[in-house]
């Protein structure tokens, strides 16, 4: 998972392009990196680290030009070390392109070897972000044969890297002399949107919230499988270039991804875990009656729009049990049993007197490890709970994601060919309730009648290319970016909560 961001604009985009990065932080604090255009000539500047830390005044004075890009990276493939890794990538031929990109390609493998042996095109880091542009690249010099670039030259071009590559990807690139490229998948699993700043300014992101908390306005969101071509004079270009696009966003977006104060494909991130928080109140009057319940804590912080409407629908008293410490990061992927288990006492401090003598009701957004459930079900028995009830706002996740969220493998799933039951009992809570697949579809599926569906396989296991087998999932699992039992935790994951800063 990573944000991009691209601006075309008649002054400076250096500030504009840092202060979109900050708005989207969440989607990552591996790497980042800004690219900027002036006189045909790139100056970048990317690094490991938070954008806090990796821009200094330096280094942007050293970012000249009215055109840009710039990529906050949470590594899911490659190497999780290396700065090369970082984006933007860069290649000279044709024109100068440099690119950012957000997903994972399933086939980069086979697109490396078909690069090597049939593109004469050499791949010299292990991401995947560098397979895709060097793949653009190439279908853009047969495009143009040597000849000035047009706009139909370009959109020929994504047609054909659509035919060829798998997977999910939102994509802008900075063509040398000409302007910004920017395509999404034919599912549009990956977001990506467009919007003009009142001096005419263009904006492409990963999320809504990155044009409004920078004063542009959101225009509309970029289509499954479209290509937007913006010149550097600010004029747009726009072509459906796959075959047979349909809208299928992944639904984790919505579940625990993206800001709440994000718009993407049209739903209101905040609505959509209202609704969740709607549905999973129908879930808990089945498995334990409101009048057992005393009262409703949210796990900070995604989960607190659903745990409200929980408790609202349920007439429960809602209370805030746990403070955070916004300064110790997101415990989703750790790299070690004991590192993940110290990091929740670290991040969590609960509030006894709303736990002492009471039957309390845990909300969460999701349950992936377990790991995490286990200990603040322990820290609210001895903060004096009586009983203690746990619901998730999403279904149990048994699959690994392959389009570019660092699902850990199957094995390391609580949920994975395990019971309610037998998970409950690992988690040690009295009642476990999850929200079930079909309900978490429609409630936020709802929202947005054009949606043909969602990529959801981390639930229930349906990848919507279509192209994945068991042999697939085994050869990315062996990508996965890993880490040492007693490293710190930076992936993207493990971020405070944007919305609590």
């Amino acid at each position: 998972m990573c944000g991009i961001v691209g601006v075309v604009s008649n002054a400076p985009v250096n500030q504009l392009i840092y202060d979109a990065l900050l708005l989207l932080q969440h989607r990552g604090q591996d790497a980042a990196g800004i690219v900027t255009q002036q006189e045909r000539k790139f100056f970048m500047h990317k690094a490991k680290g938070m954008v806090r830390d990796v821009f200094r005044t330096r280094n942007m004075r050293s970012l000249p030009g009215n055109c840009g890009l710039g990529q906050v990276r949470y590594p899911t493939a490659g190497n999780a070390f290396s700065e090369e890794e970082a984006q933007p990538f860069y290649v000279n031929a044709p024109f100068g392109i440099v690119l950012v990109h957000n997903g994972n390609l399933t086939n980069a493998h086979a697109l490396k070897a078909e690069l090597f042996n049939t593109d004469h095109r050499h791949i010299n880091t292990e991401s995947d972000s560098e397979v895709l542009l060097n793949v653009l690249a190439h279908e853009i010099e047969v495009s143009t044969r040597g000849l000035p670039l047009q706009p139909q030259d370009v959109f020929a071009a994504v047609a054909r890297v659509h035919r060829r590559i798998k997977g999910s990807y939102a994509v802008i690139c900075h063509i040398a002399g000409h302007g910004l490229l920017a395509f999404r998948d034919p599912f549009g699993i990956r977001p990506l949107c467009m919007g003009v700043g009142a001096d005419g300014t263009r904006m492409l992101a990963s999320e809504s919230v990155a044009l409004e908390g920078t004063s542009h306005q959101f225009e509309r969101n970029i289509d499954p499988g479209e290509a937007v071509f913006i010149d550097l004079q600010g004029k747009v270009y726009a072509q459906q270039c796959a075959d047979a696009p349909q809208l299928h966003p992944c639904i984790f977006e919505f579940v625990y991804l993206a800001r709440p104060d994000s718009v993407m494909d049209n739903i209101s991130v905040y609505q959509a875990r209202l609704n969740l928080g709607e549905s999973l109140a129908k879930r808990v009057i089945s498995t334990v009656p409101p009048n057992e319940i005393d009262v409703v804590i949210p796990i900070p912080e995604s989960s607190r729009p659903s745990a409200a409407q929980l408790a609202q629908l349920l007439g429960l008293p809602y209370r805030e049990g746990f403070v955070k410490n916004r300064y110790v990061g997101r415990t989703f992927i750790m790299p070690g049993q004991s590192v993940r288990k110290k990091s929740v006492r670290q991040k969590l401090n609960v509030i006894a007197s709303e736990f002492k003598g009471r039957n309390v009701l845990l909300v969460d957004d999701s349950i992936v490890r377990g790991t995490t459930s286990k200990e603040i079900v322990q820290m609210a028995r001895d903060a004096g709970a009586r009983k203690v009830y746990l619901a998730s706002a999403a279904p149990p996740v048994r699959y690994p994601n392959v389009y570019g969220i660092d699902m850990p493998t199957s094995s390391e799933l609580v949920a994975h060919n395990r019971s309610v039951e037998e998970i409950r009992q690992i988690i040690g809570c009295d009642a476990l309730i999850y929200q079930d697949v079909d309900g978490m579809k429609k409630a936020i599926g709802s929202l947005n009648a054009k949606i043909a569906g969602f990529d959801a396989s981390c639930f229930d296991g349906v990848y919507v290319t279509g192209d994945i087998t068991s042999d697939d999932i085994s050869r990315l699992n062996e990508s996965r970016v890993g880490g040492e039992e007693n490293q710190e935790d930076t992936s993207r994951l493990a971020l405070p909560n944007p919305a609590a800063d």
